[in-house]
């Protein structure tokens, strides 16, 4: 999570994590429209509510955050599922510093969202 922080913000991204999804959302949901993250790079594989989880919950709460989900542990069919569930993208790890970079400028700019972006992680590497 610290080299994805600082890569984010060398990029010249405003950037804030959080210790787990359930806190995101509490966050998040804290925030007028205005304030909330311009765009959210989630891991797949949280303890307790799952990356997916938080992408569904936010759906239903009808909060429009573009998300960029990664993953060290991918299963069959879940990069599907999550591209159906409406990600931007979704990236397994280790990642590439220019094609994550790019799929974040490319999901807030087709969100129509502002330049800040905000980075969620479970307290672990990402």
């Amino acid at each position: 999570c610290r080299a994805l922080l600082r890569l984010l913000r060398a990029a010249g991204l405003d950037v804030e994590t959080f210790t787990s999804g359930v806190a995101f959302l509490e966050s998040v949901r804290e925030r007028n429209a205005e304030r909330r993250p311009d765009c959210l790079v989630l891991d797949l594989h949280l303890p307790g509510l799952t990356g997916l989880d938080v992408q569904r919950q936010l759906k239903t709460e009808q909060i429009s955050i573009p998300i960029i989900m990664v993953t060290g542990n991918e299963e069959a069919g879940i990069q599907e599922r999550v591209l159906a569930e409406g990600a931007s993208a979704f990236f397994s790890k280790p990642l590439n510093d220019r094609t994550l970079l790019s799929a974040i400028a490319s999901a807030v700019e087709k969100a129509g969202t502002a330049t800040s972006v905000r980075s969620r992680n479970d307290g672990g590497p990402p």
